[in-house]
């Protein structure tokens, strides 16, 4: 019988009272969601995608802490994580990921065909991106292909196809992701120089406020061309200039070049996704429903 201690050892490995992370799957998969169904995406549909980015999230936190299990005891802020402290063994943790994808794969068996075929590239990138840390300094961009993979998918459930305007949202949230696991990797970066782990923030180095600095102008642009692309209204257009007023707070963070600083930039960010989501809905269902009153 498990004990309270193992099962709260599952919990702790799924991270799931740090939501943060499930934020930032989600929103943009809502963008794709309410953008493919012109601001009708079916309820059941949305109920499976919100399921789906608690499960999957969780189910990344696990392999990733898999395949730092031999780093995370010497790094000060992961020292504690279950199979650091031995709270759980490498096989508790791999059945643990294998059951997580199974509840996963199962949601997604009540979609469509495509989206089914689709699903199989998140699991591939989810499993894909923990070990780019030692092979490249562009992990952060593999962590937004896996992030971003939810967008083709939300299409794909609502449309039965993937336009290429959805590889615009893709694109959008790849970018994205390089912005707040950038500075996710500046608050370890003293050690992950020490265990030799990779990162944007070290690859960046000095300059890498300034290159945020660039994705975000980038990521801005991108949203005017969203609104265009979709026909979105005022309500986005202010949407887009609340993300560029939390891009500016976010480059005060980062001049502190403090690691606590880019830490609280990388919390903050997940504020984004709700802003434009905010607008997105606002002009896509709330003011049409509006003037049907």
């Amino acid at each position: 019988m498990m004990t309270r201690e193992t099962l709260q050892a599952y919990l702790d490995l799924t991270r799931l009272n740090r939501p943060v992370g499930i934020y930032l799957v989600l929103w943009p998969a809502l963008w794709a969601l309410w953008l493919a169904a012109d601001g009708t995406p079916p309820w059941s549909i949305v109920l499976i995608f919100i399921l789906g980015a608690v499960i999957m999230r969780s189910a990344g936190c696990v392999i990733n802490d898999y395949a730092d299990r031999h780093f995370d005891g010497d790094v000060s802020r992961t020292c504690c994580r279950p199979l650091a402290t031995g709270a759980l063994t490498e096989k508790q943790a791999l059945r643990f990921f294998v059951l997580l994808g199974l509840v996963g794969f199962g949601l997604v068996l009540m979609l469509n065909p495509l989206t089914i075929a689709l699903s199989l590239g998140a699991l591939f990138l989810a499993v894909l991106y923990p070990f780019m840390k030692r092979h490249t300094y562009w992990p952060q961009a593999f962590l937004g292909a896996a992030f971003a993979w939810a967008i083709p998918m939300a299409f794909a459930a609502v449309q039965n196809d993937v336009p290429w305007q959805a590889w615009v949202i893709f694109t959008l949230t790849l970018i994205w992701a390089l912005i707040y696991d950038t500075a996710y990797a500046i608050a370890d970066l003293e050690d992950d120089l020490k265990l030799g782990i990779k990162s944007t923030a070290i690859l960046f180095g000095e300059k890498v406020q300034w290159i945020v600095g660039a994705f975000q102008l980038i990521m801005l642009a991108g949203f005017v061309w969203l609104g265009q692309l979709f026909d979105l209204g005022w309500v986005y257009d202010l949407s887009v200039l609340a993300a560029a007023g939390l891009f500016v707070y976010h480059q005060w963070l980062l001049h502190f070049q403090q690691p606590e600083q880019a830490f609280r930039m990388f919390l903050n960010n997940h504020w984004v996704g709700v802003v434009i989501l905010v607008g997105i809905v606002a002009d896509k269902s709330v003011i049409p429903w509006l003037g049907t009153l």
